[in-house]
């Protein structure tokens, strides 16, 4: 009851809504409205506001950035810390100041992420090839505009580039700036927006600058002969497959490769790796390099250590005495990002939409875009020049009677009625009348005169010349091209990625050469593998093994042999001996199914080397039937580990015998039966699948125990045993031939 009564005086969902005056409703909207109403401004705005760089080469957090240090007058003056930086930019800016400390290192000269910095700096910057290598605090760091950003904002004061209003509204800003060379290829740029992203590598600035001036006389110039490939910050050699450059060239998407620059010091025996790709760091280098040595895989490196100081990177790799160094780093970029791919994604926005261009097409858009800027601060000039031509006007005609103009000004009573009392002696507008008032009687000697009146014509003589620049598209192309050959020759560096040609780059799939020395191999009844050399061997005591473990087989053969491993799971596992490490007796060593990552519950039954794939496989089904196959069948042009359907799964495997020549086979079965006959009356199978051919017939209770070779089974009276047709079903096996053997398998 007191359970009740508490539901009772508890009010529900309903009475509270009633009592605070709140109404539940529950709309039911359909989910495209949501996508259009609810997530498409937020894609938009990541995809137009903030991700993907316009045709400046800018994102909008790059260009608040500049216009800011732009506007504090750090472009050719002093350099200010970067906390001030920071904070002034934030008026343009509403992310946090760490955000727009990470946007100003990116450009930053210490960084090198550029090929040419926009940001001139004092201080730790970090590195782009370092991971660790963190940056220090803004407070400890100095920055200033580098003087390449002359050309980012030549005549930005004149109308060049369209300013819109600040977040807030309290500032304004520009849109785009008013880059004088295509610096959308020039400087890389990455970004991730909402369902798309953007990779822009980076191009050697005088390549583009000529590239520019060639689409300029001739629009369907092929950009590939004048950009020869692209050149990145952190140098490196580029792989020149020029199929793989000229589809990135045309549609603005794939990929190239590029390796690092190495040298060899023969005095310490190390080789020195001193320009990486853009695309990787020295950790992930060093990581990938001490993976594979701990794996076995790399056995040359000794040690591998990162030397880099003020000089520049420099990772050192000391290597093992007789290591031929190039055939080192050749496996190494096989292997290692020391070689890596660089992907490309051209996607830019273009009048607020994103769109994949080629490089001609990029070309294409930044001159149309460049004559607009030139038009629009030739139109600008115009009107300054004209305004400046309408004063003079006005002043000649003072000048032609200057005495009647000193008298109006000196017999007017009133300050106000000056310029109107001009206008009317003159016929002059307001603004020319008041030009004339303003000039001081020390500039109406007949120097200062003569000097008003040649100004006069020259002002027209500009005016007109500057009429037809902004009428004529071919003059504007022709100033831009102009332009173009200035920033060359003013800040073109050489290229830091170097290029290897296609002839020099069949070292790449030289095989990978593997130490080649006899071993012994022991395989134990569970699974573990053990490699010995001879010497070692010798100086060993008896085998270790697991508590219940034992021997199983052995072979003697050259360390760069294959193995082939066959598993309950009707899987043929593929490994080369030089990927173990050397073991000892007293070791248990490798486990295979562990070693070779085997599926769950998947065990060895049986193993041989392959032995270039000469000789013949037996398999022995419990069922009493044998499958003869080539060897040959397990072998494959690539390098595949793992082969499933190595054999029959019609009935349990219980051995495998590698058959070099003809022979005799026993076999038993768990009835206590024998058989023996003669390898040549197997006929040889094309499949692996294959179930083969019946050879001991049993009754279903029993199965298939064991088989071997007659010379390795210890039979008293063989000939008691041997069938001369198959199928047969054996004789019973005698005491005798009962005892405990040891059976060989190779």
């Amino acid at each position: 009851m007191a359970r009740k009564k508490q539901s009772e005086d508890k009010p529900s969902k309903g009475d509270l809504s009633k009592v605070m005056g709140l109404r539940a409703e529950v709309v039911e909207q359909p989910i495209t409205e949501t996508l259009e109403v609810n997530y498409m401004p937020y894609a938009m705005s990541v995809i137009v506001s903030r991700a993907i760089p316009e045709i400046d080469g800018f994102k909008p957090s790059h260009r608040k950035l500049l216009y800011t240090m732009y506007q504090m007058k750090l472009l050719g003056g002093p350099r200010s810390k970067s906390a001030n930086v920071v904070g002034e930019t934030m008026k343009l800016n509403p992310h946090g100041d760490g955000a727009i400390y990470e946007t100003m290192v990116r450009l930053s000269r210490g960084y090198g992420a550029l090929l040419h910095p926009l940001v001139d700096s004092k201080g730790n910057f970090g590195k782009v090839y370092s991971r660790d290598m963190a940056y220090a605090a803004s407070r400890y760091t100095e920055v200033r505009l580098d003087a390449i950003c002359n050309e980012v904002f030549r005549d930005i004061d004149k109308n060049t580039v369209d300013f819109v209003p600040s977040y807030d509204g309290r500032m304004m800003e520009p849109a785009l700036l008013p880059t004088t060379f295509p610096n959308i290829l020039v400087s890389a740029n990455q970004g991730i927006a909402v369902g798309m992203a953007s990779n822009l590598c980076g191009f050697n600035l005088g390549e583009v600058c000529d590239a520019a001036v060639e689409r300029l006389k001739n629009p369907k110039s092929d950009p590939l002969q004048t950009m020869t490939a692209p050149d990145l910050p952190t140098g490196g050699e580029l792989l020149y497959q020029e199929r793989e450059l000229r589809v990135i060239y045309e549609t603005g998407r794939g990929s190239f490769k590029v390796r690092s620059k190495w040298r060899y010091i023969q005095k310490e025996n190390l080789i020195e790796v001193f320009e990486i790709p853009y695309s990787t760091t020295v950790e992930a280098i060093i990581a990938k390099v001490a993976e594979l040595v701990k794996a076995g895989k790399i056995r040359e490196i000794s040690d591998m250590r990162d030397e880099t100081d003020l000089s520049g990177l420099k990772l050192a790799i000391d290597l093992k005495r007789g290591t031929d160094p190039e055939k080192l780093m050749q496996k190494l970029f096989r292997m290692t990002p020391l070689q890596d791919s660089i992907s490309c994604n051209f996607n830019v926005l273009v009048e607020g939409m994103p769109q994949v261009m080629g490089v001609g097409e990029i070309l294409d858009r930044w001159i149309r875009w460049r004559v607009a800027c030139v038009r629009r601060q030739t139109e600008y000039t115009i009107g300054q020049k004209r305004e400046k031509l309408h004063l003079l006007m006005g002043l000649r005609k003072i000048l032609l009677d200057i005495d009647r103009a000193i008298a109006i000004i000196r017999d007017t009573e009133q300050d106000h009625q000056v310029v109107p009392r001009l206008m009317e002696g003159f016929q002059l507008d307001e603004i020319q009348a008041d030009y004339v008032a303003d000039i001081r009687l020390r500039n109406i000697n007949k120097e200062h005169i003569i000097k008003r009146l040649q100004e006069t014509e020259e002002l027209q003589r500009d005016i007109a010349d500057l009429e037809d620049l902004a009428k004529r598209p071919e003059r504007i192309q022709k100033l831009i091209a102009k332009q173009l050959e200035e920033v060359k020759k003013k800040y073109a560096v050489p290229r830091r990625t170097g290029i290897i040609a296609p002839g020099d780059l069949e070292e790449e799939d030289l095989p990978e050469e593997i130490p080649d020395h006899p071993v012994h191999v022991f395989l134990s009844r569970e699974g573990y593998l053990k490699k010995i050399t001879p010497q070692s061997l010798r100086m060993s005591g008896d085998q270790r093994h697991k508590e219940g473990d034992g021997p199983y087989l052995a072979w003697d053969v050259p360390n760069n042999e294959e193995l082939l491993i066959f598993t309950n799971r009707q899987q043929c596992y593929k490994a080369r001996l030089n990927e173990f490490e050397d073991s000892k007796a007293s070791l248990l060593g490798d486990y295979l199914p562990a070693k070779l990552e085997m599926d769950a519950g998947e065990s060895v039954i049986w193993a041989c080397p392959a032995e270039s794939y000469a000789g013949q496989l037996l398999f022995f089904f419990q069922n009493g039937k044998v499958a003869r196959l080539d060897i040959s069948s397990y072998q494959t042009v690539t390098r595949r580990k793992k082969l499933t359907g190595a054999y029959s799964d019609k009935s349990p495997l219980v051995t495998v015998l590698k058959l070099r020549e003809e022979t005799e086979v026993a076999v038993s079965s768990t009835e206590g039966r024998m058989l023996i006959f003669r390898t040549e009356l197997l006929a040889t199978k094309n499949t692996r699948s294959t179930q083969g051919v019946a050879v001991m017939t049993m009754k279903p209770k029993y199965r298939v125990s064991s088989a071997a070779f007659l010379a390795d089974a210890p039979v008293q009276s063989p000939s008691r045993y041997r069938g001369r047709s198959l199928p047969a079903a054996g004789a019973l096996i005698r005491e005798e031939d009962r005892e405990e053997r040891q059976l060989s398998l190779l």
